[in-house]
């Protein structure tokens, strides 16, 4: 997998005092999470790596973590910071909702976009710092916009961008830079602003130096 030069921008504007760690912490959760969505082509195989998922990551409340980078970095870098194991395995319903139903329709995409993004924003608000209320609808758009670019249905994809530009339309001030900085790329991709061109780089550019 190719690093999103994006992502590695808004970690660079998280504080490098732990909890730039911790956000890297998080995403990689979140990717590898992705990771077993993507690769899953039995519903009933996805549904048990899922699982495994949700169980290995509650009994990080209790027991040290396998050795294993992703939950090895969760344990080190999100718990001390009084993100509970058990907080985290909600992240995992998100995913499990492509998993699980068989169609996509609008009360599916907001559980999605609720409990990925939205929990996963949240739980950045409450290490960063910012409104987390803010972040937590931020995060639906920005899941829900990623989903839109992985779906063959163009209307499922039409009503998934539809949830996405209703949230994302909340304003980014407040928020933690790092998560204002995804939110703002979710918004340029469904403006469909070209990836790497001077357009987009202008615009990200500028909201990490002011904010807006």
């Amino acid at each position: 997998m190719h690093p999103d030069p994006e992502r590695s921008l808004a970690l660079a504007y998280a504080p490098d005092d732990g909890r730039r760690a911790a956000l890297s912490a998080l995403l990689a959760l979140d990717a590898a999470l992705a990771d077993v969505v993507r690769t899953t082509t039995q519903p009933a195989i996805g549904q048990i790596r899922l699982a495994w998922w949700r169980e290995q990551l509650a009994k990080l409340d209790q027991a040290p973590p396998p050795a294993m980078p992703v939950l090895t970095g969760l344990a080190e870098q999100v718990l001390p910071r009084g993100v509970t194991g058990a907080v985290l395995a909600k992240v995992v319903e998100g995913w499990e909702v492509l998993i699980e139903e068989e169609t996509l329709d609008r009360d599916a995409l907001h559980r999605f976009g609720a409990e990925r993004g939205g929990q996963l924003f949240a739980l950045a608000a409450a290490i960063l710092g910012g409104d987390a209320g803010r972040a937590a609808t931020l995060g639906q758009g920005w899941a829900l916009a990623d989903l839109t670019r992985h779906l063959d249905d163009p209307s499922v994809a039409s009503a998934a961008g539809g949830l996405a530009r209703a949230a994302l339309a909340t304003p980014l001030r407040g928020v933690a830079r790092s998560l204002g900085l995804m939110a703002l790329s979710a918004r340029l991709d469904l403006a469909q602003v070209a990836l790497g061109g001077p357009k987009r780089a202008a615009r990200l550019a500028w909201f990490g130096l002011a904010g807006r």
